[in-house]
């Protein structure tokens, strides 16, 4: 298969996000720095590029349904590997893990089922409530960050985020306590996301433990994502709550809506309680 480097124009995210096929389920790739938060590589995007190998090891079952990754180690700029391994084929799904590697050390290892989204019913039927976020003019852009946290944070130049503003008094040092952050989003050069993509829009938002006044780095341990239909063109909502802190970590329930008001994609994550 021919290098995904070799394409003439594409999206910053499938840039980003570009495999070189190695050979017997491994594959090359290149963690971009502009994917910095804190103290390493966003951990949504780490698992795009995972995911982006799993779905080259099937190529006739191309979108992830539901993926599961413990983190190691903090990723880091600059070369890493994906070595994957199609543990089961059937007519309809597959099972595939997958390690992602820098210098020896890994960094994240997956568990995951794939299939053909395209191929299956794209309604989708749920009791959860389509999250309510006032008009884009009226919500807070990312951009308006301020520059120290833009510098520690360039993950965030990646996005066009706009922010409810009930959710966002963390940002003027006066959280709701609640728990709560949502916002619109979309990639910052107008992309739109595939099946793909929505595993690292999950991980997209602040930790939500700033809503709680612990704003800082939180590291991942573990994030779970079932992705549930091919999102349809336009901004995405996203809707991120914790209702625990408990013994230094905190769970994270994230849920996608589409334009088209369907439920796309939800996660949950095990993670750090914030590091300053």
């Amino acid at each position: 298969m021919a290098s995904e480097r070799s394409s003439e124009k594409v999206s910053e995210w499938d840039a980003h996000t570009a495999i070189d096929e190695i050979g017997d389920g491994l594959f090359g790739a290149e963690l971009d720095p502009g994917w910095v938060v804190g103290g390493g590589v966003n951990g949504g995007y780490v698992l795009g590029v995972a995911g982006r190998a799993i779905a080259a090891a099937v190529p006739t079952k191309p979108h992830p349904l539901a993926v599961s990754a413990h983190y190691l180690s903090a990723s880091r700029p600059g070369p890493a590997r994906v070595a994957t391994r199609v543990l089961r084929e059937g007519g309809t799904v597959a099972t595939v893990a997958a390690d992602v590697s820098q210098e020896g050390t890994t960094r994240i290892s997956v568990l995951a089922t794939y299939g053909d989204l395209a191929a299956m019913p794209s309604d989708v039927e749920t009791t959860a409530v389509e999250p309510t976020l006032p008009p884009l003019s009226e919500c807070v852009a990312g951009s308006l960050a301020p520059e120290d946290f833009r510098r520690i944070a360039p993950v965030m130049e990646r996005f066009d985020m706009r922010f409810d503003p009930a959710c966002i008094g963390w940002a003027t040092g006066e959280p709701s306590g609640n728990g709560h952050i949502q916002a619109w989003m979309r990639m910052a050069d107008g992309h739109e996301l595939d099946p793909v993509g929505l595993l690292m829009a999950c991980d997209a938002l602040p930790p939500v433990t700033f809503d709680l006044g612990r704003p800082g780095w939180a590291p991942t341990l573990e994030l779970t994502v079932h992705v549930r239909a091919v999102p349809a063109p336009g901004w995405l909502r996203l809707s991120h709550r914790t209702r625990n802190v408990a013994g230094g970590m905190f769970e994270e329930d994230c849920e996608v809506w589409d334009s088209a008001g369907r439920l796309v994609a939800q996660s949950r994550q095990l993670a750090m309680q914030p590091r300053a």
